[in-house]
């Protein structure tokens, strides 16, 4: 609905007109891609094994954009522009993983607290910059906010209310990334063993996910007061743990089979690979003078 006066774009008043508005040029669109080029410049990443983080990067951003054209056939323009905005968010989290993978040597990863704000920095900046410059937050909170009611849009305050289950996708994934990994390593117990790492992993996304329900819930509550089930906010976590696990999975496939990113996952997680078994004898050797015969 428009607030202020058109010109020869429409009408101020009767049926609301959808516009979908795009950002101007490719520059923008090519930052996150450029950022990554920068850190691989850097000298810990000068190698061509650092490249392959473009593997799993690729694989996500290829997912989001195929969904993408699938919505394209959504009748409404609003829901279509809204779901849009959505498959972004993981695109922008893909960048965050990516770069704190590249990042790791550069965080102070010998106390548990330092390494989930190293892991918090890297995330937040690198994906609050990828998805402003990709969409932009203005445009995107708009076109979330219009999937309840386009009608009150241009209100702030209810767009920021109404809009705060399509709220936790752009914002607490990045917490509950960095509190799970965090609790993943304390899980393992310092051991490094590929499939109870994932399954672990898998575990800790899941209790951070149903506190940070039980607390969207409790502030739910406490924005709108009245008869609210806890239910649908439980959904929507679950649904989270699956949707983050689907975004780390890669990057821990990505580190099981490349030499370089396997000892930064090492490093961030405090993880060490098992000894050899304490009854193993070491091989004998032979004394000077001494000849075996068979």
């Amino acid at each position: 609905m428009a607030s202020r006066g058109l010109g020869g774009l429409g009408a101020t008043e009767g049926p609301p007109t959808a516009c979908n508005w795009t950002t101007a040029g490719l520059v923008p669109q090519l930052l996150p891609w450029l950022a990554m080029l920068g850190l691989l410049a850097l000298k810990p990443n000068r190698g061509w094994s650092a490249w392959w983080i473009w593997l799993p990067l690729a694989c996500l951003a290829g997912g989001c954009y195929c969904l993408k054209l699938v919505s394209q056939g959504a009748s409404n323009a609003l829901v279509e522009g809204a779901l849009g905005v959505l498959l972004e968010v993981p695109i922008a989290l893909a960048v965050g993983l990516a770069a704190l993978w590249l990042l790791v040597p550069y965080l102070d990863c010998r106390h548990r607290s330092r390494t989930f704000l190293g892991i918090l920095t890297v995330l937040v900046a690198f994906t609050f910059c990828s998805f402003s410059a990709r969409v932009g937050w203005g445009v995107g909170m708009e076109q979330i906010a219009s999937l309840l009611d386009p009608r009150h849009c241009a209100a702030t305050a209810y767009a920021g209310v109404t809009a705060l289950p399509f709220v936790v996708p752009l914002v607490l994934p990045i917490p509950g990334l960095a509190a799970a990994m965090v609790l993943c390593g304390l899980a393992c117990r310092g051991r490094y063993r590929p499939f109870g790492l994932c399954l672990r992993l898998f575990a800790s996304l899941l209790g951070v996910w149903v506190v940070l329900s039980g607390l969207v819930f409790a502030v739910w509550r406490i924005a709108l007061p009245g008869h609210v089930e806890y239910a649908p906010f439980l959904a929507v976590g679950l649904f989270m743990v699956a949707l983050t696990f689907a975004l780390l999975l890669p990057f821990v496939v990505l580190s099981f089979s490349n030499s370089l990113f396997r000892e930064r996952l090492m490093g961030l997680l405090q993880l060490q690979r098992e000894a050899p078994p304490a009854n193993s004898l070491p091989a004998t050797e032979p004394i000077p003078g001494v000849v075996e015969r068979t």
